[in-house]
C-alpha cells in the first residue's frame, strides 16, 4: 500500500511490507493507483512539505511493525508523531484518515470483484489473482439454494418448502452513534466507488480511463478538502435521511434481486416463467426516529415525521418502477388479451379520471396490460400526495398486481408476469407503503413515571405529556400508512411483567379505546434480567391484552435480548454464556407454551456489542431459538458496510438468511444441543471464571475515574456522532452512568478492545485441559464462536501502542491486570485455533488487519500525543511550542475519527 514514495529506501521497505502479506494483485493495483492519487493531492495541496512528513510517519510505523519487538523504531515512530506543530499534526492525521478511507474502497472493491466472479459474471477490471479480499472466504454451504438442499436431505423436499415459506429475516437499523464518518464523506465515497468501477471497464491507456482517473483525482482532492468532523451533532430527522439513503441506493432495488437469484439457483429456466417458490421473507425495521430511550431529542413529532420521510421514499420507488414497467408492457391485445379483471380495474379508473384514461389510452392503443399498469403508477402517486386515486392500503395495490400477473400468465405471456412484474410484487410485499417498520422504544422506568402521575391525577409534566403523545403518533401511523408501518413497542431494561403491561394502560390513558394496536417487546439487558425472562414471559402472557394479540397474531411474540449491557455487566464471557442460556430457556418455555417465538439480538457492530458475523453465531444458537426468523439491530458503520454496495448487501442477506434456514435443521440442532451439554461442564469453569476476573478489574476501587483517563473516553462524546447523548448523567463515576457504545468505543481507540475479550484467558486457563479445549473449540459451536471473534478483536490490539495509553493514568495495579489478562487470552487462542500467531487459521482476515496495522499505529501515535498533552497539567512538557486546548481537541477527535474508519469499528 502506498501513497507512491520517491525514496528508495522508503519503496524497498514498503514493497517487502506488501510482499509479506500477499496481497491480490487486482487490489495491489487498486491501492496504488489510489494511493499514488492521494499522493499527488497533498503534493498540490499548498502545504509544503506535507507529503513528505506523512510519508516519514508512514516508513517509521512500517519498519516498527517489522521489526517485531524493537521498541527504538516504534520510538523513532512515536518521536516523528511528536515532533509535528499541532497544525501539521491535524494534516497529517486529515492524510491518514483520507487513505484509510481509500483502502476500504479498495477492499470492498475487491470483494464485489470476487463476488462476481463467483456468481458467474464477468468481473471487469484485472484479474482478482490469488487469495481474496476480507472476510470473503468461500463456503459452499452459505447460501439459501445450497441450505434448502440439506434441508431437503434431512426433512424431505415437502417440510423444507414449508420452512422455505416462513422464512424470515428482519434487520433493524438504529441511529446508535457508531458512525464516524460524515455523510459528506459517505457520499465522495461512493461516488469514487463508482469511478473506480468505470475506470476497470475502460481500456487500457484509453480515454475512458484517462477520465476516470481524472474524475477520481478530483473526487480524492474533494475527500481531502471536506471537513472530517461534524460541526454539529445530526438531529434525528438528519439520521432518518441518512438511512433513507441506504434504500434508495441499494436496499429497495437490491433485495428483489436477492430473492430472483436463490429461485433462480433453485428452479433453473423454469425461474421468471411461474409463480416463484421463493417468498419476500426480508422485512426491514428502523428504531431511527422512533427510539426515544435516552434520547431526548426523538419526539413524538420526530416520529410522524420519521414515517413519513420513509413512506415519501418508497413511494416514489414504486412509481419508477411500476412506470418503467408500464413503459415497456407494449404486448398488443390481439396476442395477449386481457382478463376480466383487468379489465374491469381499467374501467373503474377511467370512469374516475376521464381526461387521465383517455391520455394514457392515446399513448397506449390497443395495449391493455400497459394501461392499466400505468394507471397504477397515477395511483401511487396520489398515495403519496394523498389525492383522490389514493390507495388505502398496499394490499390493494398487490391485488391489482396480482391481477395483471395472472392476466399476463393466462394469456401466454409468462416471462412478462413473473419476471419484472414479480420484482415489484416483492417490493410491495416487502415494503408496502411504509418502507421500513418503525418501532419505538422507552425506558421502564420513564413508563413507571408517568403512571404514577396519572395515577395521581393533577396537571402532568412535559416528560408525561411526550410518553401519551407517542401512542397517539403510532396511532395517526398506523391510520396513514397501515399496521406494518408502526406497532411494535420495545421496552428497555424490563424487569417485570408489569413493566410490559404499563405500556397498554400508558396507550388507554392516551386514546382509550382508539389506542394503537401494539406488539409489546421486552428488552433484557442485564445478567439478572436475562436470568428471570422465562418467568416474566410466562406470567405476561397471561394478561388480557398479550393474550388477545397473540390470538390475533397465531400466538407470535416476540423478545429482545441486550447483548451491550449484559457484556459491560459481567464481561463478555459470562454475558455470551449467559445469553445462551436465556435463548434455551425461553425457547424451551416457548415450544412448551405453543408460542412462535422470534428472538431480536440487540447486537452492536462491535465485538463487545454482540457483533461479529452472524451467520456463524445464528448456526451457535440453541434450539428452536431461531426456527426460521432472525431479527437483530444493525447500527452505524455496519449499515453501510452490510448494504452499501449492492452486491456485498445481496451476499450478506443470502448468507444470513441461509443460516436462518439451516439453523432448525436435526444435524445442526443435535450438533448445538449436544455440545452444550457435553460441555457443561466447562461453560460453569468459565463463566465463574471470567466473572471474578472482570469483576477484579471494573469493581476495583477508582477503576471509572481511571477508565476515563487512559481512554479517549471523555472526548469521545464531544464527536457529533449522532443525536443521543453518550451517557446518562453529567459525569462518570461508574460503570452504570455509562452507555455501552462510549464503553466499547474507547477501548478500542485505546488499542486494548477489552469489552471484547476481558477474561476469556482466565476462564480457559481454569479449565486449564487443553486437549478437552482443543475439542470443545472443534465441536462446540458457540465457544468456537466466541473464540474466532475474540482472536478478531485480539488482531486489532497493539500491545505497544496500548501500554501507552494505560501509562496515562498512574494505576499500574489496573494497567498490569488488563495486561497480563492480554497476554494470557492471546496465548489461549492462538493454542485453541492452531498456528503461532492470532489468525493464523483465517489468512485473509489476517491479512487484512496486518496490512492496516501500522497506518492505524501512525494516527494513534498522533492521538497518544493530543491526550497525552489534555491529561499533562502543562502542555509544553509534550507540544513543541504551546498552543491552545481547543486544536489539541480537534487533533484527538481528528485522530479518533481517522482510527475508527482504520480499524473499521466504533462501538
Amino acid at each position: 500500500m502506498s501513497l507512491e514514495p520517491t525514496n528508495t529506501e522508503a519503496i524497498r521497505v514498503i514493497t517487502r511490507f506488501e510482499a509479506s502479506h500477499g496481497i491480490p494483485d487486482a487490489m495491489r493495483a487498486d491501492v496504488r493507483m489510489l494511493g499514488g492519487l492521494l499522493g499527488q493531492v497533498l503534493r498540490e495541496s499548498g502545504s509544503v512539505g506535507l507529503f513528505e512528513d506523512v510519508e516519514r510517519l508512514r516508513l517509521a510505523t512500517i519498519q516498527a511493525s517489522d521489526a517485531d519487538g524493537d521498541g527504538a523504531a516504534f520510538a523513532r515512530a512515536a518521536e516523528i508523531a511528536d515532533s509535528f506543530t499541532i497544525e501539521r499534526a491535524d494534516e497529517v492525521a486529515r492524510a491518514f484518515t483520507c487513505y484509510f478511507h481509500l483502502v476500504n474502497l479498495a477492499e470492498e472493491h475487491q470483494r464485489v470483484r470476487i463476488l462476481r466472479e463467483r456468481s458467474g459474471r464477468p468481473s471487469t477490471g484485472p484479474s482478482a489473482g490469488s487469495g481474496q479480499a476480507a472476510g470473503t472466504q468461500s463456503r459452499e454451504a452459505d447460501t439459501v439454494a445450497t441450505a434448502f438442499a440439506q434441508l431437503t436431505k434431512e426433512v424431505g423436499e415437502d417440510a423444507a418448502r414449508e420452512r422455505l415459506a416462513e422464512l424470515r429475516f428482519h434487520p433493524v437499523f438504529t441511529a446508535h452513534p457508531t458512525e464516524a464518518r460524515r455523510r459528506a464523506v459517505s457520499g465522495s465515497i461512493r461516488r469514487l466507488s463508482d469511478l473506480l468501477t468505470e475506470h476497470d471497464a475502460a481500456s487500457e491507456g484509453g480515454a475512458d480511463e484517462q477520465r476516470a482517473r481524472r474524475r477520481m483525482l478530483e473526487e480524492i482532492d474533494t475527500l481531502w478538502r471536506t471537513a472530517p468532523l461534524r460541526a454539529q451533532k445530526p438531529t434525528p430527522t438528519d439520521e432518518v435521511r441518512t438511512v433513507m439513503g441506504v434504500f434508495d441506493e441499494t436496499l429497495f432495488s437490491t433485495v428483489p434481486h436477492v430473492y430472483r437469484r436463490i429461485d433462480d439457483a433453485l428452479r433453473g429456466d423454469e425461474s421468471g416463467a411461474s409463480k416463484p417458490v421463493v417468498p419476500a421473507f426480508v422485512r426491514v425495521g428502523s428504531w431511527v426516529g422512533g427510539d426515544r430511550d435516552g434520547n431526548p431529542f426523538v419526539t413524538a413529532s420526530v416520529t410522524r415525521e420519521a414515517a413519513q420521510i420513509a413512506s415519501e421514499h418508497v413511494l416514489r420507488g414504486l412509481e419508477r418502477a411500476l412506470e418503467r414497467i408500464g413503459r415497456t408492457l407494449t404486448l398488443d391485445a390481439a396476442d395477449t388479451p386481457p382478463s376480466d379483471e383487468v379489465s374491469a380495474i381499467w374501467q373503474r379508473f377511467a370512469d374516475g379520471h376521464p381526461e387521465l384514461a383517455d391520455e394514457i389510452a392515446t399513448r397506449s392503443p390497443s395495449e391493455p396490460h400497459r394501461r392499466v399498469m400505468l394507471a397504477l403508477v397515477h395511483r401511487v402517486h396520489a398515495t403519496r400526495t394523498e389525492q383522490g386515486a389514493a390507495y388505502g392500503a398496499p394490499e390493494e395495490l398487490l391485488d391489482d398486481l396480482r391481477a395483471v400477473q395472472s392476466s399476463l400468465a393466462d394469456a401466454g405471456a409468462r416471462r412478462h408476469a413473473f419476471g419484472g412484474l414479480q420484482h415489484v410484487i416483492w417490493q410491495v410485499e416487502t415494503y408496502g407503503f411504509h418502507l421500513t417498520e418503525l418501532e419505538v422504544r422507552q425506558h421502564s422506568k420513564v413508563h413507571r413515571q408517568a403512571l404514577e402521575e396519572l395515577d395521581a391525577g393533577g396537571e402532568l409534566s412535559a416528560q408525561t405529556e411526550e410518553v401519551l403523545d407517542v401512542f397517539r403518533a403510532v396511532a395517526d401511523i398506523q391510520r396513514r400508512y397501515g399496521l406494518r408501518a408502526a406497532g411494535r413497542y420495545v421496552v428497555s431494561f424490563t424487569q417485570s411483567a408489569q413493566d410490559l403491561a404499563n405500556v397498554h394502560r400508558l396507550a388507554t390513558y392516551a386514546l382509550g379505546d382508539q389506542a394503537p394496536v401494539l406488539d409489546v417487546v421486552p428488552l433484557f439487558e442485564t445478567f439478572a434480567d436475562l436470568q428471570a425472562a422465562p418467568a416474566i414471559l410466562a406470567e405476561v402472557v397471561q394478561f388480557p391484552q398479550f393474550r388477545a394479540r397473540l390470538d390475533a397474531t397465531g400466538d407470535r411474540l416476540e423478545v429482545m435480548l441486550g447483548y451491550s449491557d449484559s457484556s459491560k455487566d459481567v464481561g463478555p464471557v459470562a454475558a455470551n454464556l449467559a445469553l445462551y442460556e436465556a435463548q434455551r430457556q425461553i425457547a424451551l418455555w416457548a415450544k412448551e407454551s405453543g408460542i412462535r417465538l422470534t428472538l431480536f439480538h440487540g447486537r452492536g457492530g462491535a465485538l463487545g456489542r454482540g457483533g461479529g458475523p452472524a451467520n456463524s453465531a445464528i448456526l451457535a444458537q440453541p434450539p428452536h431459538s431461531v426456527d426460521g426468523r432472525f431479527k437483530l439491530t444493525e447500527q452505524g458503520e455496519v449499515i453501510f458496510a452490510r448494504y452499501g454496495e449492492p452486491a456485498i448487501a445481496m451476499r450478506h442477506i443470502d448468507q444470513v438468511a441461509a443460516a436462518t434456514l439451516l439453523a432448525s435443521s436435526p444435524t445442526v440442532e443435535q450438533r448445538t444441543s449436544g455440545a452444550a451439554e457435553r460441555f457443561a461442564d466447562v461453560a460453569q469453569t468459565m463463566d465463574a471464571a471470567s466473572r471474578e476476573r472482570f469483576f477484579s478489574l471494573v469493581a476495583a476501587d477508582g477503576f471509572a475515574p481511571w477508565f476515563a483517563t487512559v481512554t479517549p473516553m471523555e472526548e469521545i462524546g464531544l464527536l457529533a456522532l449522532g443525536s443521543r447523548p453518550a451517557r446518562r448523567g453529567l459525569s462518570v463515576e461508574s460503570l452504570e452512568d455509562l452507555r455501552a457504545i462510549p464503553w466499547v468505543f474507547a477501548w478500542t481507540q485505546a488499542r486494548i478492545n477489552l469489552a471484547g475479550w476481558f477474561g476469556l484467558g482466565t476462564a480457559l486457563d481454569a479449565v486449564g485441559d487443553e486437549a478437552r479445549l482443543i475439542e470443545a473449540y472443534r465441536d462446540w459451536p458457540l465457544l468456537r464462536t466466541m473464540v474466532d471473534n475474540v482472536a478478531m478483536s485480539l488482531a486489532k490490539t497493539d500491545e505497544r501502542i496500548a501500554r501507552e495509553y494505560l501509562s496515562l493514568g498512574d494505576r499500574d495495579d489496573l494497567a498490569n491486570i488488563v495486561l497480563d489478562e492480554l497476554a494470557l487470552t492471546r496465548d489461549w487462542v492462538i493454542r485453541l485455533t492452531g498456528g503461532d500467531q492470532l489468525l493464523g487459521n483465517k489468512p485473509v482476515l489476517q491479512r487484512a488487519v496486518q496490512l492496516r496495522t501500522p497506518y492505524v499505529d501512525a494516527l494513534s501515535l498522533l492521538q497518544l500525543r493530543a491526550l497525552r498533552a489534555l491529561r499533562s497539567e502543562t502542555q509544553a512538557i509534550w507540544v513543541p511550542e504551546p498552543v491552545e486546548g481547543p486544536d489539541l481537541q480537534r487533533l484527538l477527535l481528528l485522530s479518533v475519527s481517522g482510527v475508527a474508519a482504520g480499524l473499521q469499528n466504533t462501538g
